[in-house]
């Protein structure tokens, strides 16, 4: 039986994930960090819940309805 031949250690995550950077960096790609609302946390739902209530009631609604429906296009036939 031969001997196993030694296989070489895998990088640490902070040398594989620099080389990736680079390699999209290469690409003429750049990084950029987006932070979005948690919504697990149930005080985000909850401000998002009120927000939507307050926008149903907007006085302006109707007329912002209006102005949709003259502005987009709705052919489904593309």
């Amino acid at each position: 039986m031969s001997p196993k031949p030694k296989t070489a250690r895998p990088k640490p995550a902070r040398e594989r994930m620099r080389a990736r950077r680079d390699r999209l960096r290469a690409q003429g790609l750049r990084p950029v960090q987006h932070w979005v609302p948690d919504l697990r946390d149930p005080r985000v739902r909850a401000a998002i819940r009120r927000e939507a209530r307050l926008l149903a009631r907007h006085p302006e609604n109707a007329a912002i309805d209006d102005w949709i429906e003259l502005a987009y296009d709705w052919d489904d036939s593309r």
